[in-house]
């Protein structure tokens, strides 16, 4: 009878024990701290042990000023039961699990990850994740990049864009990340403006058909039909590329982010109905005066034919 009653009170405690599964990370408390190992408490029929080495790869300093009894840590199970009978776990190995996983669900749902910037290796950067993760030079920002070192120790956030256990490679996008912060700001700024409103800009890019004008961040087309109230045959006949304008708004299309934006609508009339273009270039202001050169001299013809 007490034997029976011993039986069940064993199955019992066995029941109320966790399973554990290797590749598992669990949590647990230390429980004992010596040169060669580890004892932590995770709640299952054996103590779990990890090897001290690991800890001291991670820090110079002697295991007992890095750990305490009673500290909480987390591992991943390497072997359910060895040949004594122990739970064999790795601190080091967790983190690197959990380095992998993070960047594995990152890649999915698109959400960013930071990293350090570790090393400056052939065609990029090399982060800190938990694990190492290749940044291409190409996707470290939205501009050209010359001096990778001076990225050294920053901390990045970016997205993942690949994952590949098979090769243990990580390939990061930092320029992805300043993408996204940009669009909200061309989206914010977008809603703020409307049409028939003036704005100061700076010409950006010049076309056979027309310039483009950047304003507030957001680049807008000045059709070539929009640029003069006379006829031009090309655009640089009236800005330059740097030229500082005003332009109008003609039309906003918010989905697509696109302006339409007019240069001879920025014209004013002046006294005696002479035209006035406001912030325009060197070639505009000199076609101007040549404008109106010739038309003195018309009226002038038109006054002694009287």
């Amino acid at each position: 009878m007490q034997e029976e009653s011993m039986k069940n009170s064993m199955e019992f405690y066995e029941d109320t024990l966790r399973s554990i599964e290797e590749g598992e990370i669990i949590q647990g408390t230390v429980l004992k701290i010596d040169k060669e190992e580890i004892f932590v408490d995770v709640g299952y029929k054996s103590e779990g042990v990890i090897p001290a080495k690991e800890f001291y790869c991670e820090s110079s300093k002697d295991i007992f000023e890095v750990l305490s009894i009673g500290d909480p840590i987390e591992a991943i199970v390497i072997q359910s039961e060895d040949n004594e009978g122990r739970l064999i776990l790795s601190k080091r190995k967790a983190v690197i699990e959990k380095a992998w996983r993070t960047a594995e669900s990152a890649r999915i749902t698109g959400d960013s990850i930071t990293g350090i910037v570790h090393e400056v290796v052939k065609g990029g950067l090399l982060l800190d994740i938990g694990v190492r993760a290749f940044l291409p030079a190409s996707l470290i920002d939205v501009n050209r990049v010359s001096d990778l070192s001076s990225y050294i120790g920053q901390e990045f956030e970016c997205k993942v864009i690949n994952t590949n256990r098979f090769r243990k490679s990580i390939v990061l996008s930092r320029k992805a990340c300043l993408e996204e912060g940009l669009e909200q700001e061309r989206k914010d700024t977008l809603e703020k403006f409307d049409v028939g409103q003036r704005m100061k800009g700076k010409v950006v890019n010049i076309v056979d058909f027309g310039v483009f004008v950047d304003i507030g961040g957001i680049t807008g087309l000045v059709h070539i039909s929009e640029l003069s109230w006379k006829k031009i045959n090309h655009p640089d006949e009236v800005v330059a590329v740097g030229d500082e304008v005003e332009v109008q708004i003609l039309s906003i299309d918010r989905e697509k982010e696109r302006l339409s934006l007019g240069l001879k609508q920025a014209r004013v009339m002046g006294k005696g109905k002479k035209e006035r273009i406001v912030f325009l270039g060197q070639p505009a202001i000199k076609a101007l005066d040549s404008y109106l050169k010739l038309r003195k001299h018309a009226l002038r013809e038109e006054t002694e034919g009287v």
